[in-house]
């Protein structure tokens, strides 16, 4: 049995404040160390917390605050201190080997970005701001912004986000259900889906019952002595206890080219467009009907309604896939029992080794997208959002191994449909003597069926990178700490 400090966790960890349907995440830049330190002290106690709030309790405004690594050093933190920081977190998101890792190449690539390149729209502090309404959330934003100027901070660039009806997102998909539940974090739930709190927050145990890397303090700043001592490190004060790493991307959806390809590839004889068999079509490429119903229970037909549905595994009632596609981002995100062939068990072990706790907010005038509703006015997408203690082995390994790689079970050319596709496939030279040609890399969604598979080719890529970055999310008492050290040149 774990006992997290759930008054010490920044609440948006484990909380994703679903009452509160607008909010504004702002970008902040710090020019005077000392007085933006001054500033983030006043606000401490505002700060949100990870305690479980009664239903009926549910506050109308949140308040949470991550920082890059450059958020770090701009408030006076010394790269001695940075030193234990996850490689990652101090490289950021922007290198070529991420660039590769994460698929962030061509309309994607960082260059175009419209924040997050460090050369050009760095992110260095993200201040999260939650309100009940958009109303709410922009009269407690500008209260905070008042003190900006006079603390030496910039907002450099505001990312405005909300939360639609049945909790779908502009593809027209109920988002945000398949969530893991965190050991001690007061939630319950199937074994399966739960997981030891050191893979969400640093100073615990994960599941390979050892404690993750925790960024310590090695040379003496500010006053150390707030902080807990460091299990790891003898001697050494532990900032890491308690918080954990941000990862957030700006993703661009075409809703206008998702549906089209949908109805394109579906279309009857006589070239009519088959809006069910459309549905259905990209309901296999997510993993779940746009009810948000898992296609491995409802194969045939979305139930409708709003479904939370995320107890069920697949070894026993979908081994083969006829029911949801192996290639479906839901399934290739979370395998569960059936990733390890003949395995059910050990399948669970590994999945729950690269899990992330998700959250999401959607940007740009709101559209529910569908056969018949695709034309979103203007530029919409989402601010994807996950937290996770070891930013390798879950975010980048999930986006690289198990959404990018083409090659998963006994699938050759299948990409992740939603977010894995290349928007300029590779062309290599094959064949020999007078054969030799040039191929596109092949792209294309297997649907497992019988007597034989069906495959959709040519895939396109409905999903494009405008932003992102990796970020520390501190503990309130790490934050409070940061607010007493000093750079070398002042003290």
């Amino acid at each position: 049995m774990y006992t997290i400090e759930l008054e010490d966790v920044q609440g948006y960890v484990l909380r994703e404040y679903e009452n509160m349907k607008f909010s504004r995440f702002a970008l902040l830049k710090a020019s005077d160390p000392h007085k933006a330190r001054i500033w983030i002290n006043s606000i401490c106690g505002q700060i949100t917390n990870a305690e479980k709030v009664k239903k009926d309790e549910l506050p109308e405004i949140a308040l949470n605050i991550g920082f890059a690594k450059d958020g770090l050093l701009s408030l006076g933190l010394s790269e001695a201190n940075l030193e234990s920081f996850s490689p990652p977190f101090k490289e950021g998101m922007v290198t070529p080997h991420r660039q590769r890792l994460l698929g962030d190449i061509d309309s994607s690539d960082p260059e175009k970005w419209e924040w997050g390149n460090p050369d050009k729209n760095p992110a260095e502090i993200i201040l999260l701001v939650f309100g009940k309404d958009k109303e709410t959330c922009l009269n407690y934003y500008e209260k905070l912004q008042r003190n900006f100027e006079a603390h030496g901070l910039v907002a450099t660039r505001n990312l405005d986000g909300l939360t639609l009806k049945d909790n779908k997102e502009h593809f027209g998909f109920r988002d945000g259900i398949a969530q893991p539940i965190v050991k001690g974090s007061g939630r319950t739930g199937p074994d399966y889906n739960c997981v030891n709190p050191g893979e969400f927050i640093l100073g615990y145990e994960n599941n390979y019952l050892v404690f993750p890397d925790s960024p310590a303090i090695f040379k003496e700043q500010g006053d150390v002595n707030m902080l807990p001592p460091s299990g790891a490190r003898p001697g050494l004060r532990d900032l890491g206890k308690n918080g954990t790493y941000m990862i957030i991307r700006q993703m661009q959806e075409d809703v206008d080219g998702f549906w089209t390809f949908m109805k394109d590839r579906t279309k009857k004889e006589d070239g009519s467009i088959d809006e069910d068999a459309s549905i259905k079509l990209a309901s296999q490429m997510f993993g779940r009907w746009p009810s948000g119903a898992p296609l491995s229970k409802f194969p045939d037909k979305d139930p409708g309604g709003a479904s939370d549905d995320n107890d069920f595994l697949y070894y026993d009632d979908d081994r083969s896939g006829a029911k949801c596609p192996f290639g479906s981002h839901l399934r290739r995100m979370n395998p569960r029992d059936n990733f390890e062939h003949d395995s059910p068990e050990k399948s669970i072990i590994l999945s729950n080794r690269h899990r992330l706790m998700r959250r999401a907010r959607l940007y740009g005038d709101p559209i529910i997208g569908s056969p018949t509703n695709h034309k979103p006015d203007g530029d919409v997408g989402i601010y994807f959002t996950c937290f996770g203690a070891d930013i390798s082995r879950q975010f980048e390994f999930l986006q690289y191994t198990w959404s990018n790689y083409p090659k998963i079970k006994q699938l050759y050319f299948d990409p992740d449909p939603i977010i894995g596709v290349v928007e300029n496939p590779e062309v290599k030279t094959v064949g020999y003597g007078n054969d030799r040609h040039e191929e596109k890399q092949l792209q294309q969604f297997t649907i497992q069926g019988e007597p034989y598979n069906k495959t959709v080719k040519d895939l396109k890529r409905f999903v494009t990178i405008r932003g992102g970055a990796y970020f520390f999310f501190p503990s309130i008492t790490s934050i409070r700490y940061l607010c007493t050290i000093l750079p070398e040149k002042e003290s």
